[in-house]
């Protein structure tokens, strides 16, 4: 048991020593994100002799991974938010209309004119002039409806039609509704995430909450109205032909066309095509860019298909208006002066540097399917995060100092292996956590503390039988080697326990318990790691050297 080979050595210190190096950057934190701030801002392409200098406050070779502070330690931004899955629902209905009409005016021998008849906007009503062909409007309606893609309702139609008298009244199924509303959800998530991580912002958290709601935590931000600014345009971007202007707001744009603002100008009004020759879906990319009057504007450029719909279009449309809508509002309304191949542009507008450059992520990270109510808002000052950070190192400092202290003066010299090992525990946690990139959170603090007075355990249960050994067994070597056999077990079911509770709070949990529920899982791992192998590697070095006849524990 204490005759450790070369090679075990070799992997446990060699597996400390890791862990210590990939710990190290956190001791010197700041110097460390100037220089992977500086070190992304370089790989994209971006250089000057500032960021040179940033990037070289550490040496690359090393490793260079954070452990990033949570909201509650760096200050930044709370909000939640709640989706307007209702607007999605109208728009699916709203687009419906034209098919549903399409289909019915093919059977018209049969179910006469059809009419639009006003509805609340869940539902699409439908009037046909013949009732006696009621029966056969509804068969027709009822195929346009497609399987629920859900497991919910994997085998029921999206659509749920009804008719009374010539009025066919069209709704979305409960299946689908659901169904629809988790999409919903999903692709809101992705698409704010992407934009918060265009902005460059640290490990935000961003989490659904309820049917609806959306929690955004995002550290190091200024304000929450930054991150309002950032997320809270839907950004739908349309490009539509421009068939007339008008000052007057009530104007009717006529059948099949729409009355739009101009963005700089309240009293302007365009009257549009509704149907866009091109969308902000069908764009590749989207960035900073200047015009040739050196004012900010936004490149951009379409995928194939698209590029090939607008090169038509323009070599169409010479010496037309085209107008580029955002969020409902006229941007810019440029002239096509010529043929415009490669699908590529630029669009332009009293944008400053920082407008442009939030517009080309909107436009990179897509346009959110709803729109976003903030229901809370909350800014939290990095003073309130420097006060938890000290307050964390002051509860860290005091538990170890009286774990120390207390395994000095119970087990003596045995008692300073198993506090070496304990400072090798706590580096081996901060090692983990940089390289996963997790989110140290105040709760996480909390568990690393607790992880403190947990670590000692399995050392506490091997010394004590180690002590018991020593009454019966021939030798101290011999009462080592026992204690460490018969406390195995009870080391390893203790820390077993606990570590499938943190498992069960991290999958069950979210934000503080998640946070957690992590730090004290890793806790378990390196302190089960330090009692078993570091400790005992450090006694089988004591005894290859000293030779002790007695021990004391």
């Amino acid at each position: 048991m204490l005759n450790f080979s070369l090679t075990k050595q070799i992997l446990i210190w060699g597996t400390v020593v890791l862990g210590l190096l990939f710990a190290m950057p956190n001791a010197f934190y700041t110097r460390v994100e100037a220089h992977n701030d500086a070190a992304a801002i370089i790989d994209s392409g971006q250089t000057n002799d500032a960021l040179a200098a940033d990037a070289a406050l550490w040496p690359g070779f090393l490793p260079s991974g954070l452990v990033n502070l949570g909201l509650d330690l760096r200050g930044g931004a709370h909000l939640l938010v709640e989706v307007q899955l209702e607007d999605v629902q109208a728009s699916f209905l709203e687009g419906l209309w034209p098919n549903v009409r399409d289909a019915l005016a093919a059977e018209r021998d049969t179910i006469g004119f059809v009419t639009r008849d006003g509805s609340p906007a869940d539902e699409l009503r439908v009037r046909i002039s013949q009732e006696a062909g009621a029966a056969s409007a509804l068969e027709i309606v009822r195929g346009l409806g497609q399987p629920v893609t859900s497991l919910t309702g994997a085998a029921g139609s999206n659509l749920d039609v009804s008719i009374n008298g010539p009025v066919l009244t069209i709704k979305l199924s409960e299946a689908e509704i659901v169904a629809m509303n988790n999409r919903t959800m999903a692709q809101t998530l992705e698409i704010v995430r992407r934009r918060i991580d265009e902005a460059g912002t640290r490990e935000p958290t961003i989490q659904r909450q309820g049917t609806d709601r959306v929690l955004i935590q995002v550290p190091g931000v200024g304000s929450a109205q930054e991150v309002i600014d950032l997320i809270g345009t839907t950004a739908q971007l349309t490009f539509n032909p421009v068939l007339g202007s008008t000052s007057d707001p009530a104007a009717s744009p006529g059948t099949g066309n729409i009355l739009a603002p101009d963005a700089e100008n309240e009293a302007a009004f365009y009257i549009l095509e509704k149907n866009p020759v091109v969308t902000g879906e069908d764009l590749e990319n989207a960035q900073l860019d200047f015009d040739q009057n050196g004012s900010p504007a936004v490149a951009f450029r379409f995928n194939t298909s698209a590029a090939r719909d607008f090169g038509d279009y323009t070599l169409e449309n010479v010496g037309s208006l085209f107008a580029i809508v955002l969020d409902g509002e006229v941007i810019s309304a440029p002239r096509i002066n010529s043929h415009i191949p490669g699908g590529s542009g630029i669009i332009t507008g009293n944008f400053s540097v920082e407008e442009a450059t939030n517009l080309a992520i909107l436009l990179r990270a897509g346009a959110l399917p709803a729109k976003l109510t903030v229901l809370e808002e909350r800014t939290v000052g990095p003073e309130l995060g420097q006060d938890s950070i000290d307050a964390g190192k002051v509860a860290c400092l005091v538990a170890g100092i009286a774990v120390l202290g207390y395994m000095v003066l119970s087990y003596g010299l045995f008692g300073i292996f198993a506090n070496i090992a304990l400072v090798i525990n706590v580096g081996l946690i901060f090692g983990l956590l940089s390289i996963i990139g997790a989110t140290l959170t105040l709760p996480g603090i909390a568990g690393i503390v607790l992880t403190i007075g947990m670590a000692v355990d399995a050392n506490v249960i091997v010394f004590e039988r180690i002590r018991e050994e020593l009454k019966t067994a021939k030798g101290a070597a011999r009462a080592v080697e026992l204690g460490y056999e018969r406390a195995l077990s009870s080391i390893i079911d203790a820390n077993f326990t606990t570590f499938m509770t943190a498992v069960i709070l991290f999958i069950f949990g979210s934000g503080p318990v998640s946070g957690f529920a992590v730090t004290l899982g890793f806790g378990i791992l390196t302190s089960v790691f330090t009692a078993i192998f570091v400790t005992r590697s450090l006694i089988a070095i004591y005894f290859a050297r000293a030779r002790p006849k007695t021990i004391e524990v």
